[in-house]
């Protein structure tokens, strides 16, 4: 009897235990299934890992800049291909202090750029040398601070471009523009010198003039002092007083003294035209070029607009109003040529129109000295307002323009800090030159 009840009492407690056992498996196999979880996400992960460790070396491989990573302490954790071809090292320069490949002259450099770019946390560029086995090298490194999660300094990446590579771009960019500036001079030069052939009647017609006018005096001069030269050799003769008197009246003496002085003035006002016309001239054969200084743009608009009238066949009504004196500041004779050709392109504009009008206003605008040329011709049609300015467009005829007169005034007025502008509206076409004023 005890023990059936002994059996009795114990069956609650194995029904007990076995509930427990399927806790514990239920337990077991949700650990399980959790670590197996857990452990395809680990492996995904260092699958990734893996993978942006063989793209990061591809990268480290490819590129042709030298690349270091470099700890706190200044050992190169990664290195590019290009670096370890310098030192013929197949392998990794990883663990091996920075330092060591640098040369003894530039390590302090290299050393305080280090320091200063992990303790400012900003970027920082110096030049220091790689002793490589052929010799030392020079290049510009980046230095570039590497930050954790909490933003504090934990290494830095360089990366390094060879100096010589770079003075030799540079050199090849500065001959490039040096070029470019020596075609846009030639172009300048060649523009200057079509506007001088078309000048060219203009000024053998003022020359001619002045010139013949002086040898015209220069007769008159001779043969005034032939009569002198008779008159005084009879004097130096001894010839009595009533001889004198005679030949004096013969010669017409007292009327040659005064035409004397007549000649000698207009062959001096014949001499000094010539020179201001040569002056005028050189002033616009010169190339402009040099320092830009003050002078009056009132008067290089005068000086051009009478060479344009002096080769224009037809010559219309030219004024120029507004300001007597306008200083600017430039090179007088680039803006010589801006003006001409203005000029001239206002007057082939009104060549067939009635009662033509050309008007050239010089004023004053916001700290710049201006002048405005305008005509009432046609006007520049609406479809060719937007390409006025293009090289080697032109509105006129084949063989009367090259299309490079508004292009270049326009990159004078630029480069002189200034603008050349078509203004909207009619009659005719107003194009507006402004400039630096000098104060």
């Amino acid at each position: 009897m005890r023990l059936g009840q002994d059996l009795v009492q114990t069956t609650p407690t194995a029904e007990f235990s076995d509930s427990a056992w399927l806790d514990v498996l239920r337990a077991v196999d949700s650990t399980y299934a959790e670590l197996v979880s857990y452990q395809e996400r680990l492996e995904q992960q260092n699958a990734e890992l893996e993978s942006l460790r063989r793209s990061m070396a591809s990268v480290l491989d490819s590129v042709s800049d030298v690349l270091v990573v470099v700890d706190r302490d200044g050992r190169m954790e990664e290195t590019s291909a290009s670096l370890r071809a310098l030192f013929a090292e197949p392998g990794s320069l990883a663990g091996q202090p920075m330092a060591g490949i640098v040369d003894e002259g530039s390590r302090t450099i290299l050393e305080a750029a280090l320091h200063e770019v992990m303790v400012s946390r900003r970027r920082l560029t110096v030049e220091a040398d790689l002793a490589s086995p052929s010799g030392p090298q020079t290049f510009e490194w980046s230095l570039t601070p590497r930050l954790d999660d909490r933003r504090r300094s934990k290494g830095a990446v360089l990366v390094g471009r060879p100096v010589g590579e770079l003075r030799r771009a540079y050199e090849a960019l500065e001959n490039s523009h040096r070029a470019l500036q020596e075609a846009q001079a030639q172009l300048v030069r060649n523009e200057k010198m079509a506007s001088l052939g078309r000048l060219l009647a203009g000024v053998a017609h003022e020359l001619n003039n002045p010139i013949s006018f002086v040898y015209a005096n220069v007769h008159a001069l001779e043969r005034y002092a032939s009569r002198f030269e008779a008159y005084f050799e009879r004097v130096q003769a001894g010839a009595l007083r009533e001889e004198l008197v005679r030949l004096r009246a013969e010669l017409k003496l007292d009327r040659e003294v005064r035409n004397l002085r007549t000649a000698i003035d207009g062959a001096r006002d014949g001499a000094e035209r010539v020179r201001d016309i040569v002056a005028d001239l050189r002033r616009l054969s010169a190339d402009g070029s040099g320092e830009a200084i003050a002078f009056d743009l009132a008067e290089t608009v005068r000086v051009a607009a009478n060479w344009v009238l002096r080769g224009a066949k037809h010559k219309p009504a030219l004024t120029i109003e507004g300001e007597e004196t306008l200083r600017a500041i430039g090179r007088a004779g680039h803006i010589q040529q801006v003006v001409m050709n203005l000029i001239q392109n206002a007057l082939d504009a009104v060549a067939e129109t009635d009662d033509p009008v050309v008007t050239v206003t010089l004023m004053h605008g916001d700290g710049m000295a201006v002048v405005e040329v305008q005509d009432n011709g046609p006007g520049v049609p609406p479809e060719a307002r937007g390409r006025i300015f293009d090289p080697f467009f032109t509105t006129k005829p084949v063989g009367k323009g090259t299309g490079l007169g508004l292009s270049i005034s326009a990159k004078i007025a630029e480069e002189h800090g200034g603008a050349l502008r078509l203004l909207d509206g009619p009659p005719g076409a107003t194009f507006r030159l402004s400039i630096p004023e000098a104060r």
